[in-house]
């Protein structure tokens, strides 16, 4: 073993053949980390966190190794091992979020888990027997955050989890993430720099579909990341 829960080499995704939006993609992932994906919009992050979630059919990949073991995206012990919180998802409108969370705790064979304090961390209390159709953006978005948190997965993959959020849910999310290390790896993308140099032990600069710069330790500050990304409006 050497310390990694994810390897891919060479993975290129795309929508239309011969296009690729990701190419030559590839990536280590430590077992307890936090690593931030940041880039400007059309960059790939969210192609490449539907990829890695078994959710996109066009791509391929040189190799896959979960904890060190070749995997593919759709496999049983891949799919047990993440969970994915999307940075819009309207799946299961018609589950409460209690439904839903029984629903996810059995898919993934795990005994239903008490969400509780996250759901008061959330300000969520309210909302827990509510449609999630029903639900606003921000609630919505809590629903799916208390499940990835409450879950627990080796590997927690985030797309903009900061979309939608009030101050304090924000906040609470920061403390989450940066403490997640405990149980696994998160990787998340998003455009917002707070959210990516407050929590970040590694920093992963997405540019034209491959990844251009890594940021670590000290080097992880908003302006290293701005110019990296050369262009300060965007952040």
């Amino acid at each position: 073993m050497n310390g990694n829960i994810l390897e891919l080499q060479n993975l290129s995704a795309w929508y239309s053949e011969g296009k690729d939006v990701l190419s030559g993609f590839s990536l280590q992932l430590r077992s307890h980390e936090v690593v931030g994906l940041i880039g400007l919009n059309g960059a790939g992050k969210t192609t490449f966190l539907k990829t890695l979630s078994g959710l996109h059919e066009g791509f391929r990949c040189d190799g896959i190794w979960l904890n060190g073991q070749p995997s593919s995206f759709r496999d049983k012990d891949f799919k047990l091992s993440r969970y994915t919180v999307f940075a819009e998802d309207n799946s299961f409108q018609y589950f409460t979020f209690r439904e839903y969370l029984s629903y996810v705790a059995a898919a993934y064979k795990a005994k239903l888990p008490d969400a509780s304090e996250l759901v008061r961390g959330f300000h969520f209390e309210s909302y827990t027997d509510t449609l999630l159709k029903d639900l606003s953006t921000g609630n919505k978005k809590k629903a799916f955050l208390i499940t990835a948190f409450v879950l627990k997965p080796e590997l927690l993959l985030l797309d903009e989890p900061v979309n939608g959020l009030d101050f304090q849910s924000t906040e609470y999310l920061y403390q989450l993430i940066a403490g997640y290390k405990e149980h696994g790896a998160v990787l998340f993308s998003s455009h917002i720099l707070e959210s990516i140099t407050l929590t970040s032990d590694r920093v992963l600069v997405l540019e034209d579909g491959q990844i251009r710069r890594s940021f670590e330790g000290s080097q992880i500050n908003a302006d290293t990341i701005r110019e990296a990304l050369h262009d300060e409006n965007e952040l």
